[in-house]
């Protein structure tokens, strides 16, 4: 997991990282050009909202209003600040 020092900052970590249920805001993709052109082309965009419904392996993502699977490789590419944690 990606940490910071401060507590007033928003936690980041990798989308793979989320649980099921919460959502985080695109903060950068980490990777090659390629795989970063591929997930923004798909709407992951830096600052997009992502909410992870369900998955491990391979995780359903709500975003934008539509549902996209992903392999835990691409969203590992993925990094996110928490905004909506599961209570």
């Amino acid at each position: 997991m990606l940490t910071n020092q401060t507590t007033s900052t928003p936690s980041r970590m990798r989308l793979t990282e989320l649980q099921n249920g919460e959502s985080g805001r695109v903060c950068t993709l980490d990777g090659e050009v390629g795989t970063c052109a591929r997930l923004r082309e798909m709407g992951f965009c830096e600052s997009a909202v992502v909410e992870k419904v369900a998955g491990e392996k391979t995780l359903l993502c709500q975003l934008c209003g539509t549902r996209i699977a992903l392999s835990d490789r691409a969203a590992d590419h993925i990094v996110v600040e928490l905004i909506r944690a599961v209570i």
